[in-house]
């Protein structure tokens, strides 16, 4: 058995930054992490200026830049193999987002948490309940950490554990699901040589495709396609919509012509968004994708994870965990993530006419 201030299920960003920031003030963590690796889950790897300042705040920043990330120099819209509009960054932020890949990320988020005594990491474990005292409050997890069963009690529970949640399941939380209408394919291949750091953008066949330039010399590919229709898709053949996208962008023919040969070679994302009214109850709180899962437009959802740790963070500290209501606690990021959420309905809506030309 272990006793704990806090459980934190979910190692990604915004797990493993309130980890580091609690363990910073004196309260014992433990962070659980139910595959064998940190980072083995792929998660959204965009920071807009509000990530990158939280970073900042916490003097993380720098350490990331020096594992490596890339910072996007324009956005362009393109058409018929050609750009016709080109937005830049305002010279006081300096870039369009920055790629931040997910292991330097997460590395130094780790990293920081490991030089506090109180900080405790467990992977390949997974939790199978959550604990609870006679009058309903939450007292910690039943786990199982490498097959083996394991009790941890604690003051706090904290569910970063994505948009499939097992602590909201278990805790019987309720989740509204919002479909959009799209699923998206990944692709990720080379970057050519000279190619910049940018973000590019195209329509084919009225569906939305963007490049987002990546450290370590990579694009990844997003591609809209309608909303459950890969099954049918993938029966069809591959070369004319591979075509498609070489159409679009001539400059990529060879590498997309080595490195994506079937369908294979394309991850699919079932695209929804989600919100929860409820944020936790007695002893439990949720963050991140487990309580507000964004879409991929935009690249909100790392950022707003990074800002729900930093939020709760500020609400907890040793005076605070039992007496916390973390029902009531979240009022102010509930609005802020509304607001988002409505931005990035209105983005997916309105991207088309970026494409209609005035004269």
């Amino acid at each position: 058995m272990m006793k704990v201030d806090v459980c934190i299920v979910g190692a990604g960003p915004g797990g493993a930054l309130l980890a580091y920031l609690l363990a910073k003030k004196n309260i014992s963590v433990v962070l659980i992490e139910r595959t064998n690796q940190i980072g083995k889950t792929f998660r959204g790897e965009h920071l807009n200026e509000e990530g990158e300042a939280i970073l900042k705040k916490y003097n993380l920043f720098d350490e990331i830049e020096k594992l490596g990330l890339l910072r996007m120099k324009k956005l362009e819209y393109w058409q018929h193999g050609e750009v016709f509009k080109t937005i830049l960054p305002h010279p006081e932020i300096g870039h369009l987002g920055i790629h931040v890949p997910q292991a330097h990320l997460l590395q130094v988020l780790i990293d920081a948490a490991k030089k506090y005594t109180n900080f405790h990491l467990m992977l390949n474990t997974k939790v199978d309940e959550l604990l609870q005292d006679e009058h309903g409050s939450y007292t910690g997890v039943k786990a199982s950490e490498n097959g083996e069963e394991i009790i941890i009690e604690s003051e706090l529970v904290i569910g970063a554990d994505g948009r499939y949640s097992t602590v909201r399941k278990k805790a019987d939380l309720d989740v509204t699901i919002r479909k959009h209408g799209y699923d998206l394919l990944w692709a990720k291949i080379p970057a050519p040589v000279n190619w910049e750091p940018s973000i590019r953008m195209t329509l084919i066949g009225g569906k939305q495709i963007s490049l987002f330039t990546q450290a370590k010399g990579y694009i990844q590919i997003g591609w809209n396609i309608e909303e459950g229709s890969f099954a049918t898709l993938r029966k069809q053949p591959f070369t004319p919509f591979i075509e498609q996208l070489i159409m679009a962008f001539p400059e990529l023919e060879q590498t997309v012509r080595e490195n994506i040969q079937s369908w294979k070679d394309f991850v699919l994302l079932d695209v929804y968004s989600s919100s929860s009214e409820t944020w936790g109850k007695k002893g439990l709180a949720l963050i991140g994708d487990a309580v507000h899962t964004m879409t991929p437009t935009g690249a909100f959802g790392l950022n707003s994870a990074l800002k729900d740790a930093d939020y709760f963070s500020s609400l907890i500290d040793k005076n605070t965990i039992t007496s916390l209501n973390t029902a009531d606690c979240a009022s102010v990021r509930k609005k802020e993530v509304a607001k988002i959420q409505a931005i990035q309905i209105e983005k997916e809506q309105s991207f088309a006419s970026q494409f209609v030309v005035m004269v």
